[in-house]
């Protein structure tokens, strides 16, 4: 009986999936001759993009391990300026409260851009 569902579920699936594929499919010619029309700058031109916390919050500490003292906490809607790096950690201040401190790189790092040539 399971396997009955699981098979007409799938067979669904896929009679609904290839309409929208052959859809996609003969929308894409007049789309990518435009996209080809605009000019391509290298990566290396753009300036790096900025230091994001990813999580929700990180501890920020008054040496760069995890044993020392905590100074405070770098929420992810923060703003802060990285001012040096020593191995995994960031010297930084938060825009927001003022403080001052190591945290680590695990958690507060750059978005990475990819670039097609």
């Amino acid at each position: 009986m399971r396997s009955t569902r699981i098979a007409i579920s799938a067979a669904m699936l896929g009679a609904l999936a290839v309409p929208v594929l052959s859809a996609t499919a003969a929308n894409a010619a007049p789309v990518a001759t435009a996209a080809t029309a605009v000019p391509t700058s290298s990566c290396s031109s753009l300036p790096p993009l900025p230091y994001e916390v990813h999580t929700k919050a990180v501890t920020i500490r008054s040496k760069a391990t995890t044993k020392s003292t905590a100074v405070g906490v770098l929420y992810r809607s923060h703003k802060f300026t990285v001012h040096k790096k020593s191995g995994n950690w960031l010297y930084i201040t938060d825009k927001t409260t003022g403080v001052k401190g190591w945290v680590s790189g695990t958690y507060v790092y750059r978005d990475v851009r990819m670039c097609l040539s």
